[in-house]
C-alpha cells in the first residue's frame, strides 16, 4: 500500500500570519481569512550593491472570490520602503480581521 501522507506547504510568517512573495508581490494572510494583504513592488532602488524595494503599494482585500476585483479592494496606499509598508499592513489586517468589516 501507498503511503498518503499530506504534504503541507510551510510559508515564511510575519507576527503569526503567512508571507508568500511572487516577483514583485507580496501576500501578507491566509486566503482562508476574509481578508488578506497583497504589496506590490512599484519601483527599487541599489544600496550598496543590493536592490532594495524604494515604492510599493499596500492594498487590502477582501478574499470573497464571487466579488468583483473592483469590490475587493477595500483600502489602498503607497509607501516608501517595504518596512513602512509592512508595518501599515499589519494594522490593516489586524483591524480588518478584527472588525469583520
Amino acid at each position: 500500500m501507498a503511503d498518503t501522507k499530506k504534504t503541507e506547504k510551510k510559508f515564511s510568517t510575519y507576527k503569526g500570519r503567512p508571507l508568500v512573495r511572487c516577483n514583485d508581490e507580496i501576500y501578507y494572510g491566509s486566503m482562508e481569512e476574509p481578508y488578506v494583504i497583497r504589496m506590490q513592488i512599484k519601483s527599487k532602488k541599489d544600496v550598496n550593491g543590493t536592490e532594495i524595494a524604494d515604492k510599493v503599494t499596500v492594498q487590502l482585500m477582501a478574499t470573497d472570490p464571487y466579488l468583483s476585483p473592483r469590490k475587493q479592494l477595500v483600502k489602498s496606499s503607497e509607501k516608501k520602503g517595504l518596512f513602512l509598508a509592512m508595518d501599515i499592513a499589519d494594522i490593516w489586517l489586524e483591524r480588518a480581521l478584527a472588525n469583520k468589516m
